[in-house]
């Protein structure tokens, strides 16, 4: 085997030290050894990832979450800037993201569309079923809110330039956006407000979506996508699960040989409830589901790669003070801000966002910790809603992760 080869030719490359030397001579000799020996780890290290990566060529990663949860407010379908079927639209080191093809700009338009359709009809569904209730500012918009629920609601509606000035006027009422600013109580889309903003641009007929518009633009995921890409000549295979309860029953056919579980959570979802289950709260049903992954059997020797998702909804919430963190998680009161060598804190972020997103990030890492028997880790990362630096960061995770396994294989960690 090939790895045998490269831990004989390491060992035989140690010279012998001769035993006549001199005190001094022998503590210069020791100096040498513990330089080569260092020189010996670090290149034994690249040598077995290289191996791995040749061999297999492979990594196999699964992508699950909450539903909502993963990049730029989709749903599990979807890993926007580091997701599994668009993966292809972002490169490595930095550049900026690929452009996408004329074919998937036209398809991403009629998404947007849908997604502005679907933000408005849902938001003044919403102002009478909300309590208490929610009225137009200007009552002549009735007229307009009818349209969006009994004709905009159609399935082959075709989007004529009347729904857009509508969409335009009743985003303007004081009492839509009063409804809107409740949408933690209902399921709100969380692009909706970034293309209800746009519409303007959206209506026009030589609209050109860009990479943002296409990183924002929410789909659905229903069932299993797999999406294979290359980073560095290395292959990686990712599957795309649902997140919705009834999805997570098709989960265990992709779970098998993978290199990593990616698991991405919506942190701004602290104080929003489930679709399927409107008395939980999403964040505790993502800690719970988080638990059951990491505690499963089958799956103890499988990483993690956490995605601490949507934290500038998160600041955004934690700045504007309507719903406090500890209304929702009560330990939240308690809790201090860890102090950590060789982290520093963006100066540009304040204290109390800072404590929320790690009290957060402790929540999921004091369930990785409780089991902690070293056959596999957990590896945080703080991300926002367009974070083209994802695809990066799951690369070298995976590079660790496959390292940490070669080693612990022949003993050596």
């Amino acid at each position: 085997m090939q790895c045998d080869l490269v831990f004989a030719s390491f060992h035989s490359s140690v010279n012998p030290f001769s035993l006549s030397f001199s005190i001094i001579e022998r503590n210069q000799i020791n100096d040498q050894r513990e330089k080569q020996n260092e020189k010996v780890g670090r290149e034994l290290r690249s040598r077995i990832t290289e191996h791995l990566l040749v061999k297999r060529n492979r990594c196999a990663c699964v992508s699950a979450g909450r539903p909502n949860d993963i990049v730029g407010g989709s749903g599990a379908g979807t890993f926007r800037a580091a997701k599994c079927r668009e993966a292809p639209e972002v490169r490595i080191g930095g550049r900026a993201p690929c452009s996408s093809s004329k074919k998937e700009k036209r398809q991403k338009i009629e998404d947007i569309k849908k997604n502005i359709r679907d933000a408005i009809l849902t938001i003044t569904s919403a102002m009478s079923t909300l309590t208490p209730p929610v009225t137009l500012e200007d009552p002549s918009n009735q007229s307009r809110v009818d349209y969006i629920l009994d004709v905009s609601s159609s399935p082959d509606f075709d989007y004529p330039a009347e729904f857009y000035e509508i969409v335009e006027t009743l985003w303007k009422d004081r009492g839509v956006q009063q409804s809107f600013e409740r949408s933690n109580e209902y399921q709100l889309i969380d692009c909706a407000k970034y293309f209800l903003d746009k519409v303007a641009i959206v209506k026009q007929h030589d609209y050109t979506p860009t990479e943002q518009d296409i990183l924002r633009c929410r789909v659905l995921t229903s069932g299993i996508f797999e999406t294979r890409f290359q980073v560095d000549k290395v292959n990686f295979h990712m599957f795309d699960v649902g997140g919705q309860r009834d999805e997570r029953r098709k989960w265990i056919q992709c779970f098998n040989d993978v290199t990593a579980i990616i698991f991405v959570t919506a942190c701004s979802s602290y104080n929003m409830v489930l679709r399927e289950d409107p008395t939980k709260l999403r964040l505790r049903e993502s800690l719970d589901l988080f638990k059951s992954i990491w505690n499963n059997r089958w799956l103890r020797t499988i990483s993690v790669i956490l995605f601490l998702n949507k934290q500038d909804l998160l600041a955004e919430k934690v700045k504007a003070g309507k719903h406090k963190l500890e209304d929702y998680f009560p330990e939240f009161s308690r809790y201090q801000t860890p102090v950590e060598p060789g982290v520093v804190a963006d100066p540009s972020e304040p204290p109390d966002v800072i404590r929320a997103k790690y009290f957060i990030r402790d929540e999921f890492l004091r369930i990785s910790t409780a089991s902690g028997d070293g056959k596999h880790y957990c590896y945080p990362h703080f991300t926002c809603a367009v974070d083209t630096e994802n695809i990066k960061r799951v690369f070298n995770d995976c590079r660790d992760i496959i390292q940490r396994m070669h080693l612990r294989q022949y003993e050596l960690l």
